[in-house]
């Protein structure tokens, strides 16, 4: 019985391991079937995204974007260089009396222009004119002595020649002559000076120009020594303004004005929106400002009808050159990226290319271009935040603020050499 019994307990094991071997088989059969029902789930997921997403790609492209469009002009631009001036009068005088006495008269009103040789005050002249008349009189009495001097030389001259006098009497007589011209010619000067006197004692204006506030009151008694004088003129018409340039902007004006070259200068107030005057160059410091890198430049303004006031601070701007026929785009067209600087060029089926261009000179609310874009081609002036290369596009008109502009930039003929 033993031996019969023992096939039958070794078949048991058998068929609990092939049962355990085969659920473990349906387990992973399961986990991978699950698997692939998400990866698929995934996919149909992700392709449902990318397709909406281009639909809306397809959409946005199709939609038109507003904008403001500009056609590309061939004109001319003004090569300009810009700093911050003081106002400075070409003369500044302080009036001072060169002679001592009471001031009698003020003839001027503060803040008043005077022309050049104008009465401004009168000092006392009684004195001097009491010195005028003792220098007078004291003349013709040497001219009396001179003129009976005379006499006796000529009569002393011919006694002798008939050797009825000594040698000697003659030449005293003659030397009496010579002493008594040099006393006429002394009395000549003191009665000159005397009359010179007088009319320091009408105090002019050595030049034209505005006359400050008055130092001196009427009565008090000036001095030719006074520090403060009378009051200071300065001269106003034309008047200058001084203003620094870089270094490196030295040789390009320098040229110019060698070749004679008159550059024009224009001054603008703070706020550079309003221009006050044009006048022009005038010439160059001799030295450079170590501490700034700097020079000087000095510009003149006609000024006749006063728009400059001395130490007024002022924005000027110097041409230096104008650079003919070249396009030229508002400045608002041009955008930059990685790609460098480009602008948005509108095509007949009203879409967008990226171009990229060469920028020249920058001159207010216009650039030019050097390279990449010809006249006539419209681009896109406002609106290109929105837009991608192929993008369409429907062009507005320029609103209010696009006229603004263009009447500003119309307003100075420089600018576009028109």
């Amino acid at each position: 019985m033993t031996f019969e019994q023992e096939p039958a307990n070794n078949e048991q094991p058998q068929r609990t391991g092939a049962k355990a071997l085969h659920r473990r088989w349906w387990i992973w059969l399961a986990a991978a079937a699950l698997l692939a029902v998400c990866i698929c789930a995934y996919l149909a997921e992700k392709r449902k995204t990318v397709s909406e997403a281009a639909r809306k790609a397809q959409a946005a492209a199709a939609r038109s974007v507003p904008v403001v469009a500009a056609p590309a002009k061939k004109g001319d631009i003004g090569v300009y260089l810009t700093g911050l001036g003081t106002v400075t009068p070409l003369n500044t005088v302080t009036v001072k009396s060169r002679v001592d006495g009471q001031l009698m008269r003020v003839l001027f009103r503060e803040g008043q222009l005077v022309r050049s040789g104008e009465l401004l005050a009168e000092i006392d002249p009684r004195p001097f004119e009491v010195q005028l008349t003792q220098a007078e009189g004291q003349m013709i009495r040497d001219q009396a002595l001179l003129k009976n001097a005379q006499l006796d030389l000529e009569r002393y001259r011919i006694l002798s020649e008939q050797d009825s006098i000594a040698q000697q009497q003659y030449d005293t007589q003659k030397s009496l002559v010579r002493q008594l011209e040099g006393a006429v010619k002394t009395d000549q000067g003191q009665v000159d000076s005397a009359r010179l006197q007088l009319v320091y004692c009408r105090i002019t204006s050595p030049l034209s120009g505005r006359v400050g506030l008055r130092q001196v009151d009427p009565g008090n008694i000036i001095h030719a020594t006074d520090v403060s004088g009378l009051v200071v003129i300065t001269q106003q018409q034309p008047i200058a303004v001084i203003f620094p340039v870089p270094e490196d902007n030295l040789p390009q004006v320098l040229g110019q004005l060698k070749s004679g070259t008159r550059l024009p200068v224009e001054a603008y107030d703070r706020e550079q929106k309003q221009k006050l005057a044009s006048g022009y160059l005038l010439t160059v410091d001799n030295q450079i400002d170590p501490t700034t890198g700097t020079v000087k430049f000095k510009a003149v303004f006609p000024n006749q009808r006063n728009e400059l006031f001395p130490n007024q601070f002022v924005n000027v701007r110097l041409l230096v050159e104008m650079k003919h026929d070249t396009v030229i785009v508002p400045s608002s067209a041009i955008q930059r990226g990685p790609q460098g600087t480009f602008v948005y060029v509108v095509a007949s089926d009203q879409s967008v290319a990226v171009r990229p261009v060469t920028l020249g000179v920058t001159e207010g609310g216009d650039t030019s271009i050097s390279a990449g874009l010809e006249p006539g081609e419209i681009i896109v002036a406002d609106g290109a935040e929105r837009l991608r290369e192929g993008s369409k596009v429907e062009v507005k008109e320029p609103g209010n603020g696009a006229s603004r502009q263009k009447g500003q930039r119309s307003a100075n003929p420089q600018r576009h050499g028109k």
